[in-house]
This record gives C-alpha cells, structure tokens and sequence, in this order.
C-alpha cells in the first residue's frame, strides 16, 4: 500500500493536514469566546468596506446600463464613468428618500387618526350606556351583556399609547446616536463603493493577478471562478429584483387608479420600493398601504387588501418567475430560507441579499456535485 514514495507523501499530508484540523478545531473551541470578539473587533473595523461592497454590488448594476446607453448614443462625453456614477446614485437614493419623504409623514398621520378613532369610538359607546332609552333597546341589551367597561378600555389605552410614546422617545434618542455613527459609515462606504467602481476593471485585474502569482494555481482559478459566480448571480439578481419591482408598483398604482383607490401614486411607489425585499416585501407594502387608506375609507381599505392579494398571486406566479426565477435559478423553498437567514442577520438588507448570496451557493455547489458525479461515473466505467 506504502511501496511508493508517491503514495507515502500523499498519506503523510493527509495525515499531517487531519491532526492539524483537529488541533485547529480543539483550539477554536476552548477559546471561542475570544475567536468571537476577535471577529466582532475586525467586523467593525472593516464594516465601511463591506457597505461600500455591498453599495458597489447594488450601484453596479444601474450604472452599467446608463454607461453602456451612453457609449452606444455615439456621443462624444468626457468622463463618462463619473457621470454614470453620479446618475447612477440619483437614480436610485433618489426612489428611496422620495418614498421616505411621501409616505412616512401620512403614515404617522394615519397611526394618529386611527388611535383618535379608536378612542372617540370608545367614548360613544360609553355614553350610549348612561342613556336609558338606549339602553332599553336590543343594541342596549346588547351592550350590557358584553359587560365592558368602555372607559377603563379607554384609559388603559391611553396609558399604554403614553408609555409606549415614552419608550418610543427613548428608543430614538438612542436610535440617533448610532444614526451619527451609522451615517459616517455609511459615507465612507459610499466613498469606498464610488472608488471601487470608478476603477472595478483595474481592480479585477490586480485581484486575479495577486491570486495567480500568491496562491497555487488550481486554488486561485476556483476562487476566481466563485468570484464571477457570485457577481453574475448578484448583477442578475438586482437587475430582475428590480424590474419586478417596478412592474408591480405599476401594476399596483393602475390597479388602484381603476378602482378609485386613494393615494395610488404615493401606494404604488411604496409597494413598488418594498417589493425590492423578496417574498415578505409586498405583505408590508400590504399592511401600511391598508393603515393609510383604512383613514380616508375602510370600506376601500379591504378592496385594496383583495386587490394586492391576487396581484401578489398574479406576481408570484406569472410575472416572478419569469423576471427573477429565470435568472436566479433557485427553488422557492430555498428562497425563503435565505430570506429568512438574511433578514436574521442583517434585516431587510439582509433579505435583500441573501438570496442572491443562496443562488449563488446554490450554483457552486450544483456544479461541484455535477463535476464528482462525471468523475464518479469515469471511474465506474
């Protein structure tokens, strides 16, 4: 079995490598408490690259199409990078901040109205009570037998709406400071995302040429092969998460406008915007639209509820599959785990990215099983 110095150098680095990765895992396991900070520590020093990473993944895709129009208008521009750059940025926290801006005061508004709903109909239904000739009508007799007391319900409401505003306060002053903190990452990871696409094919240059010259060929060829795995499945990923998203907002803000539902334009947009997030999107597109109709008409609110219903069907089905299953190839059931992984992780950015991240797992590992199947089936024969 050991005849061959070839074969005995084989064994040795099996063995060598094995008693290495048990020593390695002994070792990570007594002292994972501080493996843990240790990666808690490098996270936060490296958090404005892995936004800027990810605002390059995201800005890459818009920017591509506005570059390629650009050079294909045949027009004689200098700096072409920067200003697809630029628009690119406009385009997109443009949609995002117009959105904030137009639906999140009339959603406050909505919350407000309600809650003062709730309690004028709380004070009603206690004066219907103190009424005697009400009282001795069936609606009366109604009434006293539910035996509630309308206004204790109503002043346990108000507490818990003041305790609640209390907290609120609270958690927002709290939520503000790390804003600060959150902001200047954000910036510097914008800045390190504007860098990274003004010279992405420089960069890609020097990448594969420090793997090829630093790392055995046959490693560095897989990584730069996952490499482009990972950035085709997200480009595609964002490009069709995208153009659904779209289609959906419009869909949504037609439908409305024919059912002579209020606020379409503002809906659309907002449906349109959260249906950026996979699966779970448009359900809270669904929730704070109802809230923000349920104002204006109840009555209107449970059409648009049934009317986004069996448009998310329609687009479950129809428009989904064909605009983002084709180019992501990855099961439904894989989908929602990875939407609901990422979400864990790193909330709706997480959804957002997460299942291009599984698609491109997913499509690693297919072509890995198929390469040992083939060699599997070689050896067979």
């Amino acid at each position: 079995m050991f005849n061959t110095p070839e074969k005995r150098r084989v064994i040795s680095k099996w063995v060598i490598g094995t008693f290495a990765c048990c020593i390695l895992i002994y070792l990570g396991m007594r002292h994972i408490g501080n493996i843990a900070q240790a990666v808690y520590f490098v996270g936060g020093l490296i958090k404005p690259m892995l936004i800027g990473g990810i605002l390059a993944l995201i800005l890459n895709v818009p920017m591509s199409v506005i570059e390629h129009r650009l050079r294909a208008g045949g027009k004689r521009i200098r700096h072409i990078r920067g200003l697809s750059i630029v628009l690119a940025l406009i385009l997109v926290l443009g949609i995002f901040v117009g959105v904030a801006v137009l639906v999140i005061p009339e959603l406050i508004n909505a919350l407000a109205l309600i809650v003062q709903i709730i309690s004028g109909s709380l004070d009603q239904l206690a004066s219907l009570e103190s009424n005697a000739q009400i009282m001795a009508s069936p609606l009366g007799q109604y009434l006293a037998g539910i035996n509630i007391d309308w206004l204790a319900l109503k002043e346990q409401l108000e507490t818990f709406i003041k305790s609640y505003s209390g907290s609120f306060v609270n958690q927002a002053v709290d939520a503000t400071s790390s804003v600060v903190g959150g902001t200047v990452n954000f910036f510097i990871g914008l800045t390190f995302a504007i860098c990274t696409l003004a010279g992405k094919e420089t960069l890609k240059r020097q990448a594969g040429r420090l793997m090829r010259v630093w790392l055995p060929a046959k490693l560095g060829d897989v990584l730069i092969h996952i490499f482009t795995v990972c950035n085709e499945t997200f480009r595609r990923f964002i490009a069709g998460q995208a153009t659904e998203a779209i289609i959906l907002g419009t869909l949504c803000m037609i439908g409305m406008a024919i059912l002579r539902i209020p606020y379409a334009p503002m809906i659309g947009a907002m449906v349109g915007v959260t249906a950026l997030i996979p699966v779970l999107g448009a359900f809270v597109g669904t929730v704070i639209g109802a809230v923000m109709i349920l104002t204006a008409d109840p009555f209107k609110a449970l059409v648009f509820v049934i009317f986004l219903l069996v448009l998310q069907q329609v687009e479950g089905n129809l428009i989904y599959p064909r605009v983002v299953g084709a180019k992501i190839n990855l099961p439904a059931m894989w989908v929602l785990a990875a939407v609901t992984v990422g979400g864990n992780l790193a909330g709706p950015l997480g959804m957002l990215l997460g299942v291009p991240a599984a698609s491109a797992a997913y499509a690693l590992l297919r072509e890995e099983t198929e390469k040992r199947e083939k060699r599997m089936e070689h050896r067979s024969a």
